[in-house]
């Protein structure tokens, strides 16, 4: 399991974690973030917020009050009960995963501002990448958080495009629009004001591995990942002499997404108005 550190600005730093087993980066985590409740108990220290950058070996995750009943078929991949919020997901190559150890009181942030913040850039991203769509099919797609189901949700607008000065800029309105499937999925964990665990995003590994679940507890709720929906490198391209803008990439919507996560951690993004119910 490789460790690479980066600083991110003054009060923020990234960890990545490649080919990571799930129990021993469960026990980092939150080994980490207790020593940093205890420092800020004991000595009222700061110490910087953690942005773990995370590529798990395949395995199923269930949420502190998941339900068995949501796994539907036990395969070779193991299933490991941890302390997060919600129900039950996978984790595996492919999927972006990132941990968000954070310490919500220094930032003035609320439980709901984390979650919020936590959608609003992925939203960010995935929409950003959405501009150079995989087929010339007119049809608009668009990342969306919900209030009823936490998590981020492509959606399709079919309708033709409104170019009158009166249309709304990003509508939060979805009704006019036909829900695709999720992409993305969050479950966190506060203790003593401090946050871990976080996000999942599925980028471009392989989804046969929710159909033995469940996903998130929600009986036949659609995955998506990104690479259908936009060209995206393929790790065999990696090496190739085609210029690297010409395609997205993993490592490229990785680096996207911890510039505008770091963004909103130094105040520098403020957070939309929440997404309907």
């Amino acid at each position: 399991m490789q460790n690479n550190t980066q600083q991110l600005n003054d009060t923020l730093i990234s960890k990545s974690l490649a080919a990571a087993d799930y129990v021993p980066t469960l026990d980092a985590m939150l080994a980490r973030t207790l020593a940093r409740i205890d420092l800020k108990k004991q000595q009222g220290l700061r110490t910087p917020d953690e942005l773990w950058i995370v590529d798990h070996n395949d395995v199923y995750t269930l949420g502190q009050a998941g339900k068995e009943e949501h796994i539907l078929q036990r395969t070779n991949t193991p299933i490991i009960k941890t302390d997060r919020g919600g129900q039950v997901t996978w984790h595996g190559h492919g999927q972006l995963v990132l941990y968000w150890l954070f310490d919500l009181n220094s930032l003035g942030w609320s439980v709901r501002n984390l979650v919020s913040h936590a959608e609003q850039a992925i939203e960010d991203v995935i929409n950003d990448c959405l501009q150079n769509p995989s087929s010339s099919d007119p049809t608009i797609i668009s990342a969306h958080a919900r209030r009823d189901a936490p998590g981020v949700y492509l959606y399709a607008d079919t309708s033709v495009a409104d170019d009158s000065d009166d249309a709304p800029a990003n509508s939060p309105s979805l009704d006019d629009k036909i829900m695709l499937g999720k992409m993305a999925s969050l479950g966190f964990k506060i203790k003593h004001g401090f946050s871990y665990h976080g996000i999942a995003i599925n980028l471009n590994c392989d989804l046969s591995a929710f159909n033995a679940i469940n996903p998130c507890g929600y009986a036949g709720m659609q995955m998506l990942r990104l690479s259908d929906f936009v060209d995206m490198q393929k790790e065999s391209e990696v090496h190739t002499t085609q210029p690297i803008s010409d395609l997205l990439s993993y490592e490229v919507v990785t680096q996207k997404l911890i510039d505008n996560i770091a963004k909103r951690h130094a105040g520098l993004i403020e957070l939309r108005a929440l997404a309907p119910k």
